[in-house]
């Protein structure tokens, strides 16, 4: 069958995986596969706690189902895998996920499957780690009785403008045949187009370096921000005015986490360090990104001592612990590390989110969420969701008790003027 045809399975059901069942499912037969069973539960009833997809779009998807056992999947030619690639704690690439799912989907694939991988990986980790794990598991031989793919997931999370059938496609295939067929299934949803890679190696490494340049542009903005505060100048205004000039790059300073912009780095230094070459920049833009948090922690804690207030006997409030605005997910956070910071100098610290779940910060994180953060000496708004962009200065004032305040607004989302004149000593990247 040279065709797009087959019923598809879709692997791995979080902020990637769901929108791409929803989108097939539309039109043919689906299934949504994913080792987490209240997951599976849960949108079996039409809900979706990533927020991604809205309950009618999962009732269009009709061809659609879900399930948690893999034998389930033995009917399906297309395997679509989403899991997450995350990183350990020394910052070295967990393909953990990626090699038990290549081997659950290996135990039931029939001959002349294909397996398209979406997950972020290193340029070679496709064949040299993904097709080894289904070859060993299922005793078939690869480019002879199954085939794989690769295809950047490209979903950013939380943003309603750009939807998966609009942003284009990179798409790529174990063969000039099958490379055909991958871009033809994908071209069937996207409404933006495909561009077909060469390679699937070239289709792993446009992926990685796309969060990697966002990761050094932000970077290049948090060292503006530390040097911009040394000088005593505002970088909101400096940024304001750079970005008069039509070529002038939009970006801004902030904690920069989550499980893309801020791993993606560590899949390509690990590939350059296997190869041989120690990067430098790429690795300079981490260092600055994962010190942030600390460093909004730090100044936060200088400014306190400044006004007199007495830190160990201080409450601190911290607004969003998500990794990104209006969006619920809280891995890889680097509010935690504020968190922590905060915590180093013995202040209490109470932490609030509109849409985290409070159970899984508390699981992963020891951290306890209040309904509402309030009666504090100092407050960092840490996350730019929208219900704090709409606040008033008078609002975030009626939160502190003392009488010499100081707020950290790490997004630069108020007027600062008007926090001033209500007694905050503000401080904001």
């Amino acid at each position: 069958m040279s065709s797009a045809e087959g019923n598809i399975a879709l692997v791995g059901l979080g902020y990637v995986g769901l929108p791409l069942a929803v989108e097939f499912g539309r039109t043919r037969r689906v299934i949504g596969f994913d080792i987490n069973k209240e997951r599976v539960k849960e949108l079996g009833e039409g809900v979706d706690r990533t927020l991604e997809v809205e309950p009618h779009e999962l009732a269009e998807a009709r061809h659609l189902s879900f399930t948690s056992n893999a034998e389930d999947l033995k009917d399906c030619r297309f395997f679509i895998v989403t899991v997450p690639t995350p990183i350990d704690d020394a910052n070295r690439p967990d393909l953990s996920p990626l090699i038990n799912a290549s081997s659950s989907i290996a135990r039931v694939m029939p001959k002349g499957a294909i397996v398209i991988y979406e997950s972020t990986v290193y340029p070679g980790a496709t064949e040299e780690i993904c097709v080894p794990a289904l070859e060993a598991a299922s005793g078939l031989v690869f480019n002879r009785d199954f085939f794989c793919g690769y295809s950047p997931e490209r979903i950013n999370p939380a943003d309603k403008q750009h939807k998966l059938p609009t942003i284009m496609k990179v798409t790529s295939g174990s063969t000039p045949e099958i490379a055909d067929v991958v871009d033809a299934l994908y071209a069937s949803i996207i409404t933006a187009g495909t561009h077909k890679a060469s390679s699937i190696r070239v289709a792993e490494a446009s992926k990685v370096i796309e969060n990697t340049q966002r990761d050094l542009n932000i970077a290049l903005m948090n060292e503006l921000s530390v040097v911009f505060a040394r000088a005593k100048i505002d970088t909101a205004e400096v940024l304001a005015a750079a970005g008069t000039k039509w070529n002038f790059l939009n970006f801004r300073p902030g904690l920069v986490g989550g499980h893309c912009i801020g791993v993606d780095p560590y899949y390509l230094t690990h590939k350059a360090e296997q190869l041989g070459y120690i990067p430098q920049v790429i690795l300079a833009g981490r260092r600055i990104n994962d010190n942030m948090g600390r460093y909004v922690a730090r100044n936060t804690i200088k400014l306190m001592l400044k006004n007199g207030i007495d830190v160990p006997r201080s409450r601190i409030g911290v607004m969003g612990i998500t990794f990104k605005e209006n969006c619920p997910d809280t891995r890889n956070s680097k509010v935690v590390d504020l968190v922590r910071e905060l915590k180093e100098h013995g202040a209490q610290i109470v932490v609030e989110d509109p849409l985290a779940d409070a159970h899984e910060v508390r699981a992963e994180y020891g951290i306890d969420l209040v309904d509402k953060a309030e009666d504090l000496d100092a407050l960092v708004v840490a996350v730019g969701h929208d219900a704090y962009r709409g606040l008033a200065p008078q609002d975030l004032k009626s939160r502190v008790r003392s009488n010499a305040p100081v707020l950290a607004d790490v997004k630069a989302l108020y007027d600062r003027h008007a926090l001033q004149s209500l007694g905050f000593t503000l401080f904001r990247l």
